[in-house]
């Protein structure tokens, strides 16, 4: 028996539409990554990029556990002095909700090279308005 490897002209992409209302970050999150690596694909190989496009919409009525909201921090550094940042939660679900998933997403990600290209494919809108009507969207419920 041989294992089969897909070629490049033979990856098939879809484009999946979640709508992110009440969904629990994390969750969210951990199934969207599962996507984005393709381990939802029987022809699923860890060396190739074989993932789909998601779009999320709705990014603002993300839900979060516990005492997250208050607690969480996230911390960035220019490298310059005086270039730490620290934004909480709280902060950051105000300004910009988008990153919040990206960040989420973009760290349940494995650290290779691959990383880089499978985060572009992820599209996070703050409302039900997104510039993709013209794919064809399939709706999936990745929250069971």
């Amino acid at each position: 028996m041989k294992t089969f490897i897909p070629k490049k002209e033979q990856i098939e992409r879809k484009w999946y539409l979640v709508d992110a209302t009440d969904k629990v970050l994390g969750r969210l999150a951990s199934r969207i990554s599962l996507i984005l690596q393709s381990k939802h694909k029987p022809s699923y190989s860890p060396h190739l990029d074989m993932a789909d496009f998601v779009v999320v919409i709705n990014a603002e009525k993300i839900k979060v556990t516990g005492k997250k909201v208050a607690n969480k921090k996230y911390i960035s550094h220019s490298l310059y002095p005086g270039g730490f940042k620290v934004k909480s939660l709280e902060e950051l679900l105000k300004t910009k909700p988008e990153d919040v998933i990206i960040k989420a997403v973009k760290t349940m990600l494995p650290f290779n090279k691959l990383r880089s290209r499978r985060i572009k494919k992820l599209k996070v809108y703050r409302g039900s308005e997104h510039p993709h009507k013209a794919e064809k969207l399939e709706p999936i419920n990745l929250v069971k």
